[in-house]
């Protein structure tokens, strides 16, 4: 049984973050349930337990995130760093010997399968990255997991898909970024159809209204996207397809260790 109130814990490093001139935001599991309070059900009947907190946090600040996080007891990982040196770069590794709470810090952006960009960003949502940049997490998957399908669906089911970031999931941006880069437009149309496919799986968590609502906003997302003018260079990459690899391979040792939330 889950006892530590990893949701309040992480909003309340976000405040503290913020009193001291810092910009951090919640990425990853603890995001998604803190901004589906009406689906939380999903993971408690899933046994979806979260077991550390990841931030996204800009690299100019990066010095003083380490001291900040030094004075509240927590002591760096950096010797892991040395064995997965592509996987570390701009990322912060914390541990508090108090509580046990494990915290990573992804400094402007996320690479994994496909960049994921929070340059700029950051100031856009608190205490979570913006809704688009949590779909993006996800649909930025090659290997899409259960975990992942259910968080999206939760997602889907509590917000909007629209042309802005307030309470709402910015297709708009969301397709620009598709409209330029071919793998990662790929790699999103196939996630899209296998969040669909998850509906049925899981509909005992969600009510009817939910399931429909969540079909119509996948499909209004694909939508968008398939509707943004196509740069000439997303064409030419179009017209090669998946007979050559269109995503970054990430190592898997380290990510089923430390980026489990992150994928699910």
């Amino acid at each position: 049984m889950q006892t530590f109130d990893y949701v309040a814990e992480a909003k309340l490093i976000v405040e503290k973050a913020q009193k001291a001139g810092l910009t951090l935001r919640v990425l990853g599991a603890t995001a998604f349930r803190i901004h589906c309070p009406e689906h939380v059900h999903v993971h408690i009947a899933m046994g979806r337990d979260i077991t550390d907190i990841d931030f996204a946090g800009y690299s100019k600040e990066g010095e003083r995130i380490e001291r900040f996080f030094a004075t509240d007891h927590f002591n760096t990982n950096r010797h892991q760093a040395s064995l997965t040196p592509g996987l570390f770069a701009g990322r912060h590794i914390y541990e508090n010997p108090e509580t046990g709470l494990h915290v990573d810090i992804f400094e402007d952006e996320l690479n994994m399968c496909h960049l994921v960009n929070f340059r700029s960003r950051l100031g856009l949502d608190s205490p979570t990255i913006t809704l688009a940049d949590l779909t993006l997490e996800k649909l930025q998957i090659v290997k899409l997991n259960e975990k992942d399908v259910r968080d999206m669906l939760m997602l889907f089911a509590e917000h909007p898909v629209g042309d802005h970031e307030n309470e709402t999931i910015n297709g708009k941006y969301i397709a620009d970024i598709m409209s330029k880069d071919w793998g990662f437009y790929y790699t999103t149309t196939l996630n899209l159809g296998k969040i669909r496919q998850g509906i049925p799986r899981y509909k005992d968590l969600f009510t009817q209204k939910d399931s429909e609502l969540i079909n119509e906003r996948i499909s209004q997302l694909e939508s968008m996207i398939e509707k943004a003018p196509k740069t000439l260079k997303w064409k030419a990459r179009a017209a090669v397809g998946p007979r050559m690899q269109w995503y970054n391979d990430v190592e898997e040792v380290e990510r089923a260790d430390h980026l489990s939330n992150l994928d699910g």
